[in-house]
């Protein structure tokens, strides 16, 4: 099979683990970055370019889309989804899982668990904000944040005033959440592929810090989590449309709540905590189902 891997950046960990994987099973893998390609909007005849060059003879495609270049990146997605290549993750599912705001929403129609999350534009509302959340200590989210940046707890009302009122000077979108106390600094990070949960770790912050990313400091551990625990992760991939996901949860006292579905989940510190093949897994599900033309969208939406 040619597989073509959409990435920025050939070097990092999980595009070289992509690689590798793909070609210990005798593909041809190929790293294109999404941003140096350009595509022909032809009727019937859609095409993308890459250096000056058609890229044809594709039977996969597998998106590692940074949060910042999700526009653009997911057009060319959706360019090869018209062509009628196989895409182990969606363009429509990608950009749902983007808007925090709209992934919640989608979640919360579906009866998955989440944390109490309030959202308001005027600040006249800022009180009523606070107070639907449970009050302080609370987290605020921008809505464009992405591996922990832009999450702030506030301990008190008034610091949350004032980190609702600088964000609001920036003209930028944000959420307030709910500061699960009995998580205690620490989530789960569950690893999806075609509906199950291949691999799970814990992540717990580093002393002082309340966010658990790993390149914040937090330690992993592997983990093995809840039947209700597997079952909230592999229905909000599925609610979001994602083939593969990094699901994160925190446990609670009304059970397993999620914080986010990643769409584009880093291979490093999952494989190397749980020592699981993770893009050899993924290469595996691209085995069983790349087949020309299997797209739900088609390019739609």
């Amino acid at each position: 099979m040619k597989i073509l891997i959409l990435s920025r950046n050939s070097k990092l960990y999980s595009t070289q683990s992509l690689i590798a994987a793909g070609e210990k099973r005798g593909h041809e893998v190929e790293v294109v970055d999404p941003l140096l390609c350009y595509m022909d909007i032809t009727s019937k005849k859609p095409a993308v370019f890459f250096r000056k060059k058609r890229i044809e003879g594709v039977d996969a495609v597998i998106p590692r889309i940074g949060a910042s270049v999700t526009f653009y990146a997911t057009a060319v997605l959706r360019q090869f989804e018209m062509m009628g290549v196989y895409c182990v993750n969606e363009s429509v599912a990608i950009s749902r899982s983007r808007d925090k705001l709209r992934a919640l929403q989608l979640l919360s129609r579906k009866g998955v668990g989440l944390p109490t999350t309030g959202f308001a534009h005027s600040t006249q509302m800022t009180d009523d904000l606070i107070d639907v959340v449970g009050g302080a200590p609370l987290v605020i989210k921008l809505l464009e944040g992405t591996q922990g940046k832009g999450v702030v707890l506030a301990e008190t009302k008034s610091a949350a005033h004032s980190v609702i009122d600088a964000f609001r000077n920036l003209d930028a979108y944000f959420l307030v959440q709910e500061f699960v106390r009995e998580a205690s600094g620490a989530d789960l990070r569950c690893f999806v592929i075609g509906g199950k949960v291949v691999a799970s770790m814990k992540r717990t912050a580093k002393s002082g810090e309340f966010r658990s990313n790993l390149h914040l400091g937090g330690k992993a551990e592997k983990v093995k989590i809840t039947p209700e625990e597997r079952e909230t992760a592999v229905r909000a991939a599925q609610v979001m449309g994602l083939n593969v996901a990094g699901v994160d949860l925190v446990s609670s006292s009304r059970g397993p709540l999620v914080l986010e579905v990643n769409s584009s989940p880093g291979l490093e510190g999952i494989e190397k905590t749980t020592g699981r093949d993770i893009a050899g897994l993924v290469m595996d599900f691209i085995e069983k189902n790349a087949k020309h033309g299997k797209t739900k969208t088609k390019g739609k939406g």
